[in-house]
């Protein structure tokens, strides 16, 4: 049997303590859908199903030193980006993003966790928004970028475009907060148009690391030669059953994480 070698992903993002979001559901995410996965820590969190409890960004040169290392031993098919803590840190990823070692960019603009702590400001995520191929906000992360509230879809929408004027190629407006009934719906603008995508709302308190899980399938899926819309699509239906896996859990007392490798399929 001839040996195969996987693609290579890489995030860059905090770590969370608890394992349902950052760095470690990036990893997680990655191996479920058959990429291997590189990390480049920009912060390290306390935090678990609860909250957050602390935050300790890292200096840029450590996170640069990281990047370094990682992008001149492998051949990083694709790049996302999640919590990046400052705008020195941010700065330093969009130099390397200029310089075109970023390939197929998705940036996912953490800037509060689901418990509500802030975890990042808008001037960082503005910093790479340019070099994005996609950009993955969710309904309040756009209304912080855009100026304009979010809680529709016609408003996601909106947002979508207006996303897509300041820079990325394609905008993704997750709509886990969006009202829009029984169904979650996620808007998606660029060259080709805007496509609205439905899907069933999974009644869960379980959505701990939902935003990181979607960026991260994104980028296998970008790193596995899908086009973005299909990219997108595939990360949609991904994140529905690792919602739906997890929903009966009793992991933490608070908000708990996804079912990335289909445990209760």
């Amino acid at each position: 049997m001839t040996p195969t070698t996987p693609s290579t992903v890489l995030t860059v993002a905090g770590s969370d303590s608890g394992g349902g979001a950052g760095i470690q559901a990036d990893l997680k995410v990655f191996a479920a859908l058959g990429a291997y996965g590189t990390s480049v820590l920009t912060a390290i969190t306390a935090q678990n199903t609860r909250g957050v409890d602390a935050v300790l960004p890292l200096p840029p040169q450590t996170v640069t030193d990281q990047l370094d290392s990682v992008l001149s031993d492998f051949a990083v098919r694709a790049v996302k980006t999640g919590m990046l803590g400052t705008p020195a840190v941010a700065g330093a990823i969009a130099d390397a993003a200029a310089a075109g070692r970023l390939p197929q960019l998705v940036v996912d603009p953490v800037l509060v966790a689901t418990s509500g702590h802030r975890l990042g400001v808008v001037e960082a995520v503005e910093r790479l928004l340019p070099y994005a191929r996609v950009a993955t906000p969710n309904s309040a992360e756009a209304a912080a970028l855009t100026g304009a509230p979010v809680t529709s879809v016609d408003e996601a929408v909106t947002a979508a475009r207006a996303l897509v004027a300041g820079g990325p190629e394609w905008v993704v407006v997750t709509g886990g907060d969006v009202a829009a009934g029984d169904e979650a719906v996620d808007v998606l603008h660029g060259p080709d148009g805007t496509t609205v995508l439905r899907g069933p709302r999974v009644p869960t308190r379980h959505t701990h690391g939902t935003g990181c899980s979607f960026s991260a399938a994104v980028t296998v899926r970008l790193a596995l030669g899908d086009p973005v819309p299909a990219a997108v699509a595939a990360a949609k239906e991904y994140v529905t059953r690792a919602l739906t896996g997890a929903r009966d859990w009793e992991l933490g007392a608070g908000r708990g994480p996804l079912d990335h490798f289909g445990w209760s399929a």
